[in-house]
């Protein structure tokens, strides 16, 4: 820890017991619920076969179904469902806030979209909605009942899409299993547009956008801990979220691209990514300020540490028109990133890059529309490289930082310290020049030689020949999955 950004540091444990507490004060404020109100909640089991002989418990309901669970629900009810495969999409709405649905086997409780357009569970502008210890695999994008708001998603806390606005608080999913076995299959867990949530113990692949997706909020006050993204074209993507928000203890490998946190426009706006702790007000029409930092010594609060991010090669997976011309082969791409910190993480065999930071014009090539967002402020800090940029050619290596053509030519106070590199970097000595020992660091000019090589990895993810990625081995099951669980139903012996 070697900026002192002790509050920007809190831990997972530390970050979730905060807002839990908060969580509990909403929900007793907003419902008006006394210290009793657990004893009260409804249990709701979904059993394909129907309830079992004799009286049920008090509280305790029996449904056929996901969605007629839900619907059923109060605020703190639970849904429990039996394993079986379950062919149909589960929609809760701001109808049923703080409510749990959970699976009591994540591999034999399914959602099954069949390959048609669809969502495994979205939550639309509902608060504090827990879904846990189930599956959700092959449903598509396109149109068709239950795209509303958009298909091809498995898991999806939807805050409002498209609204530059946060609709919604409270995402939390845990021991989540999303896979896609065609084409069509968009984002495999997804929150856009809403804060204070923790995705852990889930898994994605097979995705033609990204494995998991985290996006418009400029304040995300979020934690993911424990993913295993593989297999897609990318396996963390975050346009325009930061702020407070970790991604640690995760493995992303053999996707196409690793972890890309970006700013963008238009796309899930306000943009930019920042991650500066208490960042500048967003980007808008009427407020057309970027960020800019004085010197390398600011507190980061977006942080990607302690993981394993290796062997994301893979030329095969689908893609589609955002994802498709990704400059390929890198672990952790930042494409006009803010005051991030990358910390901790175990980075091998990218192969391009094992990190790629750059300016990006936004749409480019640059219209009337463009925003040129700069890479300003980002730490790359205490890394293992090992065995990155064998492509061998251009800037291929460990560290590849490029900024100062466009724009207000601001890509400056980046800064590395601390890293083990086992490859070339670019600009060379970079721990040098660009050190955090510096209070201030320059542009990292590398260019239109650096612009063609970002091309250049545009190409070969263009011209990729996408096939059908592999459905996933068992993933671990929630341990128990009665742990909190009210009115002891009969499927919590």
């Amino acid at each position: 820890m070697s900026d002192g950004a002790t509050d920007g540091r809190r831990s997972r444990s530390a970050l979730r017991r905060s807002w839990r507490v908060a969580l509990m004060a909403l929900v007793l404020a907003a419902f008006g619920a006394g210290a009793s109100a657990a004893y009260g909640a409804n249990v709701d089991i979904v059993d394909q076969g129907g309830p079992p002989a004799g009286k049920l418990p008090p509280h305790v309901h029996y449904f056929t179904t996901i969605q007629a669970a839900v619907e059923f629900t109060k605020p703190g009810d639970w849904v429990l469902v039996k394993s079986g495969v379950y062919n149909e999409q589960v929609k809760v709405t701001s109808a049923h806030h703080g409510i749990w649905i959970r699976g009591l086997d994540r591999n034999n409780v399914i959602l099954d979209g069949q390959g048609k357009p669809g969502n495994g569970v979205e939550v639309y502008k509902a608060i504090n909605v827990y879904v846990e210890n189930l599956t959700a695999r092959n449903f598509e994008t396109g149109e068709g009942p239950g795209c509303e708001h958009g298909c091809g998603n498995g898991f999806w806390w939807n805050g409002g899409g498209g609204s530059n606005k946060i609709g919604a608080h409270g995402w939390w999913g845990r021991y989540l299993t999303a896979y896609d076995t065609g084409f069509g299959g968009g984002y495999g867990i997804f929150t856009n547009n809403e804060t204070e949530g923790e995705w852990e113990n889930i898994y994605a692949s097979g995705y033609n956008d990204s494995g998991m997706y985290l996006g418009a909020c400029p304040e995300c006050k979020a934690v993911i801990n424990k993913a295993t993204m593989e297999n897609n074209a990318l396996g963390y993507s975050g346009s325009n979220s930061g702020g407070n928000l970790i991604i640690e203890n995760s493995t992303i490998s053999h996707n196409s691209d690793g972890i890309v946190p970006n700013s963008e426009n238009p796309g899930d706006g306000p943009p930019p990514q920042n991650g500066a702790c208490n960042p500048v007000k967003p980007y808008t029409p009427f407020h057309k300020v970027l960020p800019k930092f004085s010197s390398t010594e600011i507190e980061h609060c977006t942080i990607i540490r302690n993981n394993l991010i290796e062997s994301n090669n893979n030329l095969t997976t689908p893609i589609n028109g955002s994802t498709g011309p990704s400059p390929f082969g890198i672990g952790i791409q930042l494409p006009g990133d803010y005051g991030d910190l990358i910390e901790g993480n175990t980075i091998k065999n990218n192969p391009a890059n094992g990190v790629a930071g750059f300016e990006y014009p936004n749409p480019f090539p640059p219209t009337e529309s463009t925003i040129y967002f700069q890479f300003a402020g980002n730490k790359i800090a205490n890394n293992k490289f090992e065995g990155n940029g064998t492509l061998g050619a251009g800037f291929a290596g460990d560290v590849m930082l490029a900024g100062g053509l466009f724009g207000t030519q601001t890509s400056t106070n980046n800064c590395l310290s601390g890293n083990s590199f086992t490859a070339a970097v670019y600009p060379a000595e970079i721990e040098k020049t660009w050190g955090c020992q510096n209070k201030t660091t320059p542009n990292p000019v590398l260019g239109l030689e650096g612009v063609g090589y970002l091309l250049y990895l545009q190409e070969l993810s263009l011209g990729r020949t996408s096939v059908a990625q592999p459905a996933p081995p068992a993933q671990p099951t929630m341990p128990n999955p009665c742990a909190g669980v009210p009115s002891a139903p009969p499927v919590c012996p």
